[in-house]
Order: structure tokens, then C-alpha cells, then sequence
């Protein structure tokens, strides 16, 4: 079966789905979230800056709270300082962090300007925070990458063989330029390339939507992982669906029903958890979450006119209730 299992020194991923880290949404509800729908073995948190945990940063510190619910679980930091570099991971470290995962691939502007996909650009620099994080800590060591600033420099393999002969465990390849952004497809010959050329396991990453899209890239690159991004707010069910279908060759596609109890599971447990900003999250997930249902935009409607998250809920159990099909409420 393929993507059964990873092993990572001494962390075992099980199975080797993993959920990328972004920006704004996979906060500790949100992972946690994803690993009780099953088939996620390994998740991550938003990426935090090293400036910032120095810092003692209010909203680094919240980037990484987790229980012990979400393991194993890696923290991704970035930065472009090698010595805040390695105390910030010494500080991953002592959190108790499973792994620690150096962001190469963010293409956002005010993040390249301090690290992300900019030191793909100066890959002398890039050594020295290598062999700086990896000496700093004794947890395993990945990082996630692009494949080049442009098409015109694609650095994935060299970026990779240095990686490794650094210290680095693992790799996850976008196979996307920094200019690229997320538009055009992946280039998943890049990864393949980047397979052949080291020892170290390789994820892929980019344009995978579906259990047959992780199935094609796993025949074209023969990764060992599999990293699911975008696709995960507007379908969380991926990581049980491929697992279902590496399993069996066929999977479930959500029910009218599945899709009430998604919504209002996650929306109750911003509830509970208190979460700061939760109605905000809650009406910018309710475009993700509605996707597949049934007069969707009536409902994403309701929720962008709520004032409180209990309104939320309200709305969400009004207009699921209030449809013909019969779903069962979820307390």
C-alpha cells in the first residue's frame, strides 16, 4: 500500500499524510480537528518566525500551542538569521516538539524579504542556518522547499544534496517556483529529480486534490510522503479518503449529513476552546466548508451576517435542520 508509513529517525508517520502548514489556518483546533477525522499522520504548525519567539512574541507563542493530542506534530519557523535560526529551534526543542521544519517555500513578500523562498537565492547563507539548526538541536530536522525562485533557477536538487549532506531527515518538494505563487500546475518531474538524487525520504507537495491526484504523484516521482495544503479546508476528508482508498481502490464522498456535523463540530470547538478571533474564523472557513452543500452560499450568507459565534452555530443548525434531508444533531 502506498504511503503506509514514514519513519523519521524515531518518529513514525503513519500514514505518510501530511497536512502543510498555512498561514491562518492550521491553528491547534484545526489540526486537531483534521487528526480526529483520521487518515493525517503528521501535522504542523503555522509557520512562526524566529524574530518573533526571540521576541517572546504574544502571537509566536500562540502559533505554538498543541496537546498532546496532535502528535506527533512539527514546528515550522523561519528566518534568515543563522544564529536566531538555532536558538529559536533549541526553543522548538524544548517545547517538546516531535520534529522542526525550516519554511524554504512561502512565496508571501514580507516573508521572502526575512527567509521563506528567498534563500533559495543565496544558498551559501542557506548552509550556514542548515548546519546552525542542525547543530543546535537533537530533535529530527526537515525542511520544506520550493523548487527554484523562477524557471530560470530551479535549485531543488542542489538545494536537496546540500540539505542532506547537512544534517537534514526529510524533505518536502512544492513543485512550484517562488513566481509562480500557486497558480499554473506543479512540476512533478522536479520532485522526481529530487528523489533520484538523495537518501533522505522526500514529500510531495502541489496540486494534489484528490486520492488519485496522491496516487498519479507517487507513480511519477515515487515519493515517500504525501503533503496536502489547499485542498484541506475545502475538504478535510482527504487524508481518510486516500488512506480508504490505498486500502481498497475506492473511497466515500461526503454526505449532506457529514457536511452538518463537519461544520458544526469545527465551529463548536472554536466555541469551546475560547478561541481568539473564533467568529472571524468561523465565517472565513464557512466558504471552505460549504463547498458541496446544498445552497451553499444561502448559509455562507447566514454566517457573514452573524454577530457572535453562538449565532454561528444557530444559523448552522437552522438551515441544516431546516433542509429536507434527515441529519442527526451533533451535541
Amino acid at each position: 500500500m502506498i504511503f503506509e508509513r514514514l519513519q523519521i529517525r524515531n518518529v513514525l508517520i503513519k500514514p505518510a499524510h501530511i497536512l502543510a502548514p498555512m498561514a491562518g489556518i492550521t491553528d491547534t483546533v484545526f489540526r486537531r480537528f483534521i487528526k480526529r477525522l483520521g487518515g493525517c499522520g503528521l501535522i504542523m504548525t503555522e509557520f512562526v518566525s524566529s524574530e518573533g519567539m526571540l521576541r517572546h512574541n504574544l502571537k509566536s507563542q500562540r502559533y505554538l500551542y498543541y496537546t498532546e493530542e496532535e502528535r506527533p506534530i512539527t514546528a515550522q519557523i523561519f528566518g534568515a538569521d543563522p544564529d536566531h535560526l538555532a536558538e529559536a529551534a533549541r526553543m522548538i526543542e524544548d517545547l517538546g516538539f516531535d520534529l522542526i521544519d525550516l519554511n524554504l517555500g512561502c512565496p508571501a513578500k514580507k516573508v521572502v524579504k526575512c527567509g521563506g523562498s528567498g534563500l533559495l537565492r543565496d544558498l551559501p547563507l542557506l548552509e550556514r542556518i542548515l548546519r546552525k539548526i542542525r547543530s543546535a538541536v537533537t530533535i529530527p530536522f526537515t525542511i520544506k522547499i520550493r523548487i527554484g525562485w523562477s524557471d530560470q533557477e530551479i535549485v531543488a536538487v542542489p538545494v536537496a544534496r546540500m540539505a542532506e549532506d547537512c544534517g537534514v531527515e526529510a524533505i518536502a518538494v512544492h513543485g512550484r517556483t517562488r513566481m509562480q505563487g500557486y497558480s499554473g500546475r506543479a512540476n512533478w518531474s522536479v520532485i522526481a529529480e529530487v528523489k533520484a538524487s538523495v537518501r533522505i525520504p522526500v514529500i510531495g507537495n502541489g496540486d494534489v486534490f484528490t486520492p488519485r491526484d496522491a496516487e498519479a504523484l507517487h507513480a511519477q516521482t515515487g515519493v515517500d510522503g504525501v503533503m496536502i495544503g489547499r485542498a484541506a479546508p475545502t475538504n478535510p476528508w482527504i487524508f481518510q479518503q486516500m488512506a480508504e482508498y490505498f486500502r481498497t481502490g475506492s473511497y466515500r464522498e461526503p454526505t449532506e449529513s457529514d457536511r452538518y456535523q463537519l461544520i458544526r463540530q469545527y465551529y463548536a470547538m472554536l466555541v469551546e476552546e475560547e478561541m481568539p478571533g473564533a467568529l472571524g474564523k468561523m465565517k472565513q472557513f464557512a466558504s471552505w466548508f460549504t463547498h458541496g452543500v446544498r445552497n451553499g452560499s444561502e448559509l455562507r450568507r447566514s454566517v457573514q451576517s452573524a454577530m457572535s459565534p453562538r449565532e454561528v452555530l444557530e444559523r448552522v443548525d437552522a438551515f441544516f435542520l431546516g433542509t429536507a434531508c434527515t441529519v442527526s444533531r451533533a451535541d
